[in-house]
């Protein structure tokens, strides 16, 4: 196996789903910076796919999308996956009821918008150990 091959064989991949291009764009550059794999779904519904098809190690969901609800995505993930998929949930929304519900569905961070990359960064290495 070819050093790059190895490189690849233990990048952790990470799923940004969120509908918001700006901050997806943001947090993929953050990421890919720090040597993460990243792929992009920009709503619920392509995340449940994507979530799917190639069994990321982490997934960043964004709680309000279009077509299906981060809440609907990680209700769907948490019913058909019996490993839990490791989620950092990322939200514009105040309530407390919100992050009550996400952390009873077993999210593993929640993290509210407007957040400094840093934080993101520190909540990923953190979630993947």
């Amino acid at each position: 196996m070819s050093e790059k091959e190895a490189k690849t064989a233990d990048q952790k991949t990470i799923l940004l789903v969120d509908d918001d291009t700006e901050i997806v764009e943001t947090m993929r550059f953050a990421l890919e910076g720090n040597g993460y794999r990243v792929l992009v779904a920009r709503d619920g519904n392509q995340g449940l796919a994507l979530a799917e098809r190639d069994d990321p190690d982490l997934i960043v969901l964004d709680m309000m999308m279009p077509k299906r609800s981060g809440f609907l995505v990680l209700e769907k993930l948490r019913q058909t996956n019996r490993v839990p998929t490791k989620v950092i949930m990322v939200t514009g929304n105040e309530g407390n009821r919100h992050k009550a519900y996400a952390e009873m569905l077993g999210v593993d961070d929640y993290i509210r918008k407007p957040f400094p990359m840093d934080r993101l960064l520190e909540a990923v290495r953190k979630v993947l150990g």
